[in-house]
């Protein structure tokens, strides 16, 4: 029912973990995909052929989309070799440990950069493109921490609850336009930053117990709920937040 098929989709932070999920799935729908990556060429390349496997055609642009440059070649080079932008799924962002007595300044700037800037160097340029077009998809990646909190993690809860106010002030904003703009928001995954801290097994046990589904997600549980809100069946939701955390949190 879903067919993505002539559509472009922008995912930032799209060669591993949540984004590698989402471009190809994305792509499995039929779009073609600009994947938005910082510095990790040989995930981003893996992540292409991925794509391509898929039958879709596909470009990775590094840059650090904190900085408005590197976010406008982005956009640059997805309109210039695609001629649209119809789908951003901005996924762009880093979780790292810091209890708040001794978090430096440089962490918090560190957090707040990659997961705040980038997003709103993303929305902005993403909302040029979409409002001449009158019509796209805008998805912002958020997380539980946006909605509860997280202990020891204030800087990244702080940068995701940003995240979901920002996602309910486009939708505002920018739904006259055509413009969709909604959230999923995931608890806990299993990805490339979360493997250390699984590598306790009576931690990961604690958590799996915590959560009523009794499993922790894998970044394809993700994706799906992304490719609903990047295709014409969410088109009434606006400034949503779908929380995909197994019922960890009911908000």
């Amino acid at each position: 029912m879903i067919d993505l098929k002539g559509k472009v989709a922008v995912v930032t932070g799209g060669s591993r973990g949540i984004g590698r999920a989402c471009s190809v799935l994305l792509a499995r729908a039929g779009a073609d995909v600009v994947i938005g990556y910082r510095g990790n060429e040989k995930a981003a390349s893996d992540t292409a052929v991925a794509v391509e496997a898929e039958g879709r055609r596909v470009l990775t642009v590094a840059g650090d989309l904190a900085d408005a440059e590197a976010a406008q070649l982005l956009f640059t080079r997805a309109r210039d070799a695609f001629g649209r932008v119809n789908i951003v799924v901005a996924n762009a962002g880093i979780w790292k440990h810091a209890p708040i007595d001794t978090m430096t300044t440089g962490q918090w700037r560190e957090t707040i950069s990659a997961n705040l800037d980038s997003l709103y160097q993303t929305c902005h340029f993403a909302a040029r493109i979409m409002k001449q077009q009158k019509s796209g998809k805008l998805i912002i990646i958020a997380s539980t921490a946006g909605q509860r909190g997280e202990a020891e993690y204030a800087h990244y809860a702080a940068s995701k609850g940003a995240a979901i106010a920002m996602t309910r002030s486009l939708g505002s904003e920018l739904g006259p336009y055509g413009i969709n703009v909604n959230c999923v928001a995931p608890g806990w995954v299993l990805t490339d930053m979360t493997t250390d801290v699984f590598e306790n097994p009576e931690f990961r046990q604690s958590i799996e117990q915590s959560i009523p589904v009794r499993r922790i997600a894998s970044p394809e549980d993700i994706a799906g709920p992304v490719l609903f809100l990047a295709s014409e069946l969410s088109r009434h939701l606006q400034g949503s937040i779908l929380s995909v955390n197994g019922g960890s949190v009911m908000a």
